[in-house]
């Protein structure tokens, strides 16, 4: 397999445009969807803390479908939600939202060496921190050193999931596989995370500038925001689509990629 161009991480971006101008109210609603069943999931004791990180690889295969299902011109509809639950590979999914888990607590854990504790109890306690204790920490950089601990664990984890939904893969292969195919395709990676960094940044502070300026009301400044982030996150997760297939292909035209790899 030949390794992407850096423009490749743009076009995924455009391609989500795309994908979500095809049915928009359909994967919006899609979302919302997802949100709420979350909201209801985190109202349960205890398993509410983690069931929504564990059941992400489950939940990312309804979009990973739905995106498929409107490239193929077919309506989607919030059933697909149930995708990953229906999924021969349903278990293999839970194991690796798991490791999700895992992941994103051993990354937040590791904070602690850089602001002695403070982000990891932000993120563990259910009561607010004092202010001045937060302003006299390290806990940004400690954010920092969570983000750089766990950008290999991301590597890992992007492609698992379909990988295993789809390629049928073991846990372990599919981990592997998808560390080395984002590696591979790292400059594409970089400008894609650039892209959403400025897209999901920046066009949010432009248009809330120019309502505030227009007219100078909170409240309808948030009216304009909050569709606006609902749309870009929307399009964001349409955007997972193209960066899988850009490597690995449709899922019903694969034609043994893995091989590449071993080569």
């Amino acid at each position: 397999m030949e390794k992407l161009p850096a423009n490749a991480g743009w076009l995924w971006v455009k391609q989500g445009f795309a994908l979500f101008r095809k049915q928009p109210a359909e994967m919006s609603t899609l979302f919302l969807a997802y949100m709420f069943l979350m909201l209801v999931v985190g109202i349960l004791p205890l398993l509410g803390q983690i069931l929504p990180m564990v059941l992400i690889p489950v939940f990312s295969m309804a979009f990973m479908q739905a995106c498929l299902q409107v490239e193929d011109g077919k309506k989607v509809y919030p059933n697909l939600l149930l995708t990953g639950f229906r999924s021969p590979a349903f278990l293999s999914l839970v194991k690796l939202g798991f490791l999700y888990l895992i992941a994103a607590v051993a990354a937040i854990a590791a904070s602690a060496l850089i602001d002695g504790g403070v982000f990891w109890q932000v993120m563990s306690s259910n009561k607010a921190m004092d202010t001045e204790t937060i302003r006299n920490s390290n806990m940004s950089l400690g954010m920092m050193f969570s983000a750089l601990i766990y950008t290999p664990m991301a590597m890992a984890f992007w492609y698992a999931a379909p990988l295993i939904a789809w390629q049928k893969m073991g846990i372990a292969k599919a981990i592997f596989y998808s560390f080395f195919a984002v590696k591979r395709a790292g400059k594409a990676f970089l400008v894609y995370g650039l892209a959403w960094l400025l897209i999901g940044v920046l066009v949010p502070v432009i248009v809330s500038s120019i309502v505030a300026l227009l007219i100078s009301k909170a409240f309808i400044v948030m009216l304009v925001l909050l569709p606006l982030s609902l749309i870009l996150t929307v399009v964001m997760y349409c955007s997972f689509y193209p960066t899988y297939t850009a490597v690995f292909g449709r899922p019903d035209a694969i034609a043994a990629p893995v091989a590449d790899f071993e080569r």
